[in-house]
């Protein structure tokens, strides 16, 4: 009994090295990636804006435009769900769930459930609620260097999004640049304070300064998880605000970590 005790000891060495050190930080941010997307998929059967059709009928389009054409008409007094808006054109669902594109135009002429017109501004809190893209500046520090940063976000649904951004680092030792591509969670976009989570992974390039010696230029992967804030201001802009903890994977398996702030203006549209 003790030598097999011994010996399952000994196949859970190897395991117990495993977890460590890079994988253990790999599994932490599988598990976060699982529940960012769990969060989403939990929530996907939340109530869409009801509106019925009160003209002759309304049009869909194939596309956020006239030049798409028409495939489908709803019928006087039947009901569409918005899901979401982009400019003047909607996106619907039918109760057959037929999904296509409504004009600003015809919306205006759709009411509520309780019989009140469907109202909406364009630059208002509800396409701050529910837009299809932003984009952003940024500035702050990455590991202790001054940085300027932009970003471009496409929308899934009101609360996940998928987002690419692009960093320049200059430090009193080293210069260089950041590119991320990550999933992010807002957890409550119908608030004018909204947090978010972020998940992803990356690259860093990273050029040090040296007089004497020949340096060493380096490019590596990453990986990162974080977190922040976005609160609306007017119109189509908003403030965003967050937080990175980097994980840079090196050459000489001697991982290092990088914390990134940064601030600054987006917009939605």
């Amino acid at each position: 009994m003790a030598h097999s005790t011994s010996t399952t000891r000994s196949r859970l060495r190897p395991i117990e090295r495993l977890l460590s050190g890079r994988a253990r930080r790999l599994v932490f941010a599988g598990a976060l990636a699982v529940s960012l997307l769990a969060i989403p998929a939990l929530s996907s059967a939340r109530d869409y804006l009801q509106l019925f059709v009160r003209q002759p009928y309304l049009e869909l389009h194939t596309g956020p435009g006239r030049g798409y054409p028409v495939f489908h008409v709803v019928a006087r007094d039947e009901s569409v769900d918005v899901l979401f808006r982009r400019t003047d054109w909607f996106k619907v669902r039918t109760e057959r769930g037929v999904e296509g594109w409504a004009s600003q135009h015809d919306m205006l002429l759709m009411v509520r459930a309780d019989g009140l017109p469907f109202t909406f501004d364009l630059g208002d809190r509800a396409g701050f609620t529910a837009h299809r893209f932003e984009m952003g500046l940024f500035a702050g520090a990455y590991g202790g260097a001054n940085l300027v940063s932009g970003y471009y976000s496409v929308s899934f649904n009101q609360q996940l999004a998928i987002e690419v951004a692009l960093g320049q680092f200059l430090g009193r030792y080293s210069n260089g640049e950041t590119a991320d591509l990550g999933l992010t969670h807002v957890i409550a976009p119908e608030a004018r304070w909204s947090p978010f989570l972020t998940l992803g992974v990356g690259l860093v390039h990273t050029e040090p300064k040296a007089t004497l010696v020949q340096p060493l230029v380096r490019t590596e992967q990453s990986a990162y998880v974080g977190g922040g804030i976005r609160y609306y201001l007017t119109r189509r802009f908003f403030l965003r605000a967050e937080y990175k903890a980097h994980y840079i994977f090196t050459r000489r398996n001697e991982n290092e970590e990088a914390d990134e702030w940064k601030m600054g203006f987006a917009f939605f549209f």
